[in-house]
């Protein structure tokens, strides 16, 4: 019997929800962290390192990198409570294609699968940037428009803005006053 497609998605070790939360911007890249994958991959970090050290070829700077101290730190602290259990090195970053290289290098069925999730996350992410520049070009065109009628606020304020500093013609005073008053 012939096994079903959507039986893998639905057995799906991450959602792409979770994923999407575990995709950093660092160095101006996005990219998820070596523990980040091992914990999907259900692999230990060291695993996950030693496969990728075997396979250095593999992995050049545009697709995966070593965080420095300052950009740990950073990141730590922004976490607020590390889930790392105290890890004693610097976790490895990893870009759209790096972890699509790491497929190659962790052959198993769920390694495929979860590769699979993350690049749905990295589309969708994408597809959500790209929502927004739309968005973008839209809110520039809205502001062009007000810019242009600017001139016409600027003439209405500044004729209220006469008529609120013009001096009050002084009047009598209503009602009745006494002569003995001073």
């Amino acid at each position: 019997m012939p096994r079903e497609r959507s039986s893998s998605v639905v057995n799906l070790p991450a959602s792409v929800s979770i994923i999407e939360r575990r995709i950093y911007l660092i160095r101006g890249k996005k990219v998820m962290l070596s523990n980040d994958l091992a914990e999907l991959y259900q692999v230990e970090v060291r695993t996950l390192v030693q496969a990728i050290k075997r396979n250095a070829d593999r992995f050049p700077a545009d697709f995966m990198f070593q965080l420095n101290q300052k950009e740990y730190d950073n990141l730590k602290s922004q976490i607020v409570i590390s889930s790392w259990g105290g890890a004693r090195s610097r976790p490895y970053a990893f870009t759209e294609q790096g972890v699509a290289m790491l497929s190659s290098v962790l052959r198993s069925k769920r390694a495929v699968r979860v590769n699979i999730a993350i690049m749905r996350a990295f589309v969708k992410l994408r597809e959500l940037l790209e929502s927004d520049e739309d968005l973008n070009r839209k809110f520039t065109a809205v502001i062009r428009r007000l810019a242009m009628h600017e001139k016409y606020f600027k003439v209405v304020f500044d004729e209220l803005r006469k008529l609120a500093t013009q001096p009050t013609p002084s009047r009598r005073p209503i009602g009745f006053t006494s002569d003995d008053a001073p």
